[in-house]
């Protein structure tokens, strides 16, 4: 049988394991040990332990498990409360109204946490009563917190920026700088979204609220000054060169639990619980990462890689259209694979054909983050979907559709990206001089 027939039966072979339900780090190993049975006469034992070690021995690795810790504690704080009260008095008067205050506080919450299903989950549990309550558009609010959740992969501390920056060997601390641009773009697009909306079916808005003097809307504001030293503390510190990624973790899970502290919300039981919920994500991502390296490896002997990108380069596409295509290869994966394993599933094979259409690997990663951000709200498995779907009950499909303006609007956001490539390269280019 030829080369090109065993690499086509274990693609398919992979994709059945995924799609039965197997975990993915174990369809990876099982189609990385095949691969290397099929390609090569390595010692197939000897190359998966060397393989598993090293994925695992990467000190920008540790920081991974402290930022979810820290996403984790403050998931249990008021932190989340704090940031309701100190945003809606600046937000009432905006067409729109509180509406912002779930895509601003997705943004800040993001800078914390690192995490979109955290930053969904937490947002999500606070805004959506109450914006139930004060009578607005519940499709509106749902589809804003859909979308807006997933900024928690894009604002750093991104986990999914950290699994990127280990898969590809780039610098973590460049990449946290290129999402901050892009993040902000992506939170006022929305936020314009929703202000036109507003504008245009009023009627369905609720009555305006009463103005608030401009000192009861500093008082009020004093309830984000943790959030925001927490901001500084962490990231900060990175931009500052003050502190590595993994030393800022560090430094983020020990503020987090000083601010639980003085809130009054750390007790022994809090901090086990986040302690476990940490543990077993971190240790789920390790897994696949390790997975991953190992089938990294087995196409290496294999040679998928190289074949993919000379196919890929025969084909003549510009760099608009290999963009076109591989956004629509993501967002067809993101119907059936989470976030982390999109990105490192596909890595390996893809970067070489990203080198050699000359873009730029920082910018690519913020591209894959912002394509796998609008894999979280599309079904069948888009976890900010059924993040929501616990909150309020409703139909996944339903969920989806209320998202569905956002899913575009995130593709203009694509093309502005990729139109002006600068907003991601510009900050990490001015912090590498």
């Amino acid at each position: 049988m030829s080369d090109a027939w065993l690499s086509f039966m274990l693609v398919i072979i992979m994709l059945a394991l995924l799609g039965s339900g197997v975990w993915v780090a174990l369809s990876l190993t099982a189609v990385g040990i095949l691969g290397l049975a099929w390609f090569s006469n390595a010692p197939i034992g000897t190359v998966l332990a060397s393989t598993f070690w090293g994925g695992a021995d990467s000190w920008e690795l540790a920081a991974l498990p402290m930022f979810i810790w820290m996403g984790e504690i403050l998931f249990r704080s008021k932190l989340p409360d704090d940031m309701f009260s100190g945003l809606a008095p600046w937000m009432a008067r905006l067409p729109g109204q509180l509406i912002h205050v779930n895509i601003l506080g997705c943004g800040i919450f993001a800078a914390v946490s690192g995490s979109s299903a955290a930053t969904c989950a937490t947002i999500g549990k606070m805004t959506v009563p109450e914006l139930s309550r004060r009578g607005y558009d519940e499709r509106l609010t749902i589809g804003t917190l859909a979308a807006s959740g997933t900024l928690g992969l894009l604002i750093p501390p991104s986990i999914i920026l950290i699994v990127y920056g280990v898969a590809t060997e780039e610098s973590i601390a460049r990449l946290f700088i290129a999402g901050v641009l892009p993040g902000a773009l992506l939170v006022s697009l929305f936020m314009l979204y929703v202000m036109l909306w507003s504008l245009i079916q009023h009627r369905r808005m609720p009555d305006r609220e009463a103005p608030i003097p401009l000192l009861s809307r500093l008082y009020q504001s004093r309830r984000l000054l943790p959030v925001i030293l927490l901001i500084i503390g962490v990231i900060g510190s990175i931009y500052a060169g003050i502190a590595s990624p993994t030393a800022a973790a560090a430094v983020g899970v020990l503020m987090s639990l000083i601010i639980a502290r003085i809130q009054g919300r750390l007790s022994w039981k809090i901090f086990i619980d986040g302690l476990e919920a940490a543990t077993r994500t971190s240790v789920m991502i390790a897994f696949i990462l390790a997975g991953s390296a190992f089938l990294t490896v087995s196409m290496g002997f294999a040679g998928i890689p190289v074949q993919l990108a000379e196919w890929i380069g025969s084909l003549g596409l510009t760099t608009y259209e290999l963009l076109a295509a591989l956004t629509f290869f993501f967002v067809l994966l993101g119907c059936f694979l989470d976030g982390i394993s999109i990105v490192v599933l596909t890595t390996a094979i893809i970067l070489p054909m990203v080198e050699q259409a000359g873009i730029d690997r920082i910018w690519f990663g913020i591209y894959v983050v912002a394509v796998v951000e609008m894999s979280q709200i599309t079904p069948p498995v888009g976890f900010n979907l059924f993040v929501i779907q616990g909150l309020t009950g409703r139909n996944v499909l339903d969920i989806a559709r209320c998202a569905f303006p956002f899913f575009i609007l995130m593709l203009v956001f694509i093309a502005i990206l990729t139109v002006f490539p600068s907003i991601a390269t510009y900050l990490p280019m001015v912090m590498s001089r």
